[in-house]
């Protein structure tokens, strides 16, 4: 049974979550308005990818007993003034996220909550993962500056990332 102070917390991050899903279709669209495809492509993925940890939250919580809260989305950002500045946006976001992971870790650990902490190791080592993913297109993104070339080359390779469901048992949830 999860302890009250526990659930609110969990139930904060789930809605993040969704929320961090909604900025990156955000910025899905605004790559698709200026005619940048594989960075649209790349930001539908990584909205897939925040709505899995979203509903990984949503399974937890209940598995323990809990109750989901569901709240309102506030809207995201849906202008930048260059793809760059939209992904050191998503790098500045995903510090964010990794802050309040580690915030829930530490209340975990307060609580003496052993599951939630366990169920939080995979988001730890998840974050690691997405910021230094979002930081490599960046440091792109600067290596390229003003040229369109190594822009639309870049954009090229970001058109290959896709969202794959993990398999089954391959982490904790």
């Amino acid at each position: 049974m999860l302890k009250e102070k526990i659930e609110a917390a969990l139930n904060d991050q789930l809605n993040f979550e969704f929320y961090s899903a909604y900025i990156y279709l955000s910025m899905s669209a605004y790559f698709e308005s200026i005619d940048l495809k594989g960075c649209s492509q790349w930001m539908k993925a990584q909205t897939q990818e925040e709505m899995l940890h979203a509903m990984k939250f949503f399974d937890f919580i209940a598995e323990r007993g809990g109750r989901v809260m569901l709240k309102q989305i506030d809207s995201p950002e849906t202008q930048w003034e260059s793809p760059l500045k939209a992904f050191e946006n998503a790098l500045h976001h995903e510090g964010i996220v990794t802050e309040k992971i580690n915030h829930l870790m530490d209340l975990a650990q307060q609580e003496k909550d052993h599951a939630t902490q366990i169920f939080l190791q995979w988001f730890i080592s998840e974050q690691v993962e997405e910021e230094a993913s979002v930081n490599a297109v960046v440091q792109r993104l600067k290596l390229a500056g003003d040229n369109p070339g190594p822009l639309f080359m870049l954009d090229r390779d970001l058109s290959a990332r896709v969202f794959t469901m993990p398999a089954s048992g391959s982490d904790p949830t």
